[in-house]
């Protein structure tokens, strides 16, 4: 996907940068078709694999970004690089890697940057006009000559309720994540860190609770502050307010006391199972970034079991609609 953002970003900061996408593989590849990096002349972000691969990609794009003057047009690079011995890598696939230098942002149809040279070609107006009339996402990915990419949206939204040692360890892990916007929520500025990563939304108020019943009913939700009761509150409302998804920190004591007071404030036995407590993988430690990396894994999961519900459901739907 065609993170629009993170260019807008980097062009802001550098004046012109070069994206290399992978847009092909055949075979064995370290990163998925649409996988990018961005390239400047003094650093770069995002990956296509690491290695060799993108050492070497790197290194050109810079000569590349040297090469042309400022102002002047340059059209998209396209190279077929296997991944061999000439690499000293052993994936034993190719990539086809397509590199351009961006001064501005691209136009985006429908949700959809689609390019290349001449003429668009008619499979890529099938797909804009699919894209604009049916809402259809296609894959990124070469179309008859021309790359295609959807435009990068967030399609969940996480709440993270506290700015402590734990809240900056989620965010440092969850926010490279794609497909994620943060809300990072605490009861006053000086709680944050200086710089948030990009991405993340800090919101601070004095009653956080107070946020709870304006937030999506489908987001997903960690429970981090510093206060047993500040917790407690936030399960109660968002347990009235409606959820994705919720994790709360803590032991099995606490879990044990916070099961009885929600009870007691009028929420049944299946409710409160839905809430997650402890989170991440307690067999990785209670360091906070051991807890960081097991709620990643978490979430992760739950995308995935959330797709293949969705997949067969779909499917399932398909063949009864066959059998009709």
């Amino acid at each position: 996907m065609f993170d629009l953002s993170a260019l807008s970003s980097a062009l802001a900061a550098h004046g012109r940068v070069a994206r290399v996408v992978i847009a092909a593989h055949d075979g064995s590849s370290p990163r998925e078709v649409g996988a990018s990096m961005l390239v400047w002349e003094t650093g770069q972000s995002g990956t296509i694999g690491g290695g060799a691969l993108e050492f070497e990609a790197v290194t050109k794009a810079r000569a590349w970004l040297a090469a042309w003057p400022l102002g002047q047009a340059v059209a998209p690079h396209v190279e077929r690089v296997a991944l061999g011995p000439s690499l000293g890598q052993c994936c034993g696939g190719a990539v086809t890697l397509w590199t351009e230098v961006f001064e501005a942002l691209p136009e985006a149809v429908a949700g959809v940057v689609a390019r290349g040279p001449g003429t668009m070609p008619l499979a890529v107006k099938r797909v804009l006009v699919a894209a604009r009339g049916q809402g259809l996402r296609p894959a990124s990915g070469l179309v008859a000559g021309w790359l295609v990419e959807p435009v990068a949206e967030a399609q969940r939204q996480v709440w993270i309720w506290g700015a402590g040692h734990v809240g900056r360890s989620l965010v440092a892990v969850l926010a490279p994540l794609p497909g994620i916007a943060i809300t990072w929520v605490d009861t006053g500025p000086e709680r944050f860190p200086e710089g948030v990563p990009e991405g993340v939304t800090p919101v601070w108020a004095e009653r956080p609770e107070a946020l709870a019943g304006h937030v999506p009913v489908t987001a997903e939700h960690l429970i981090v502050t510093y206060s047993h009761a500040l917790d407690l509150e936030l399960c109660h409302r968002l347990l009235g307010r409606g959820f994705g998804w919720l994790g709360l920190i803590g032991s099995a004591t606490k879990w044990a006391r916070f099961r009885s007071r929600l009870r007691a404030l009028g929420h049944s036995g299946a409710e409160i199972d839905r809430i997650t407590c402890p989170i991440g993988d307690v067999s990785l430690g209670k360091h906070p970034q051991a807890i960081a990396i097991g709620v990643g894994l978490q979430l992760l999961k739950n995308k995935h079991k959330s797709e293949t519900e969705i997949a067969d459901d779909r499917d399932g739907k398909t063949r009864r609609g066959r059998s009709a």
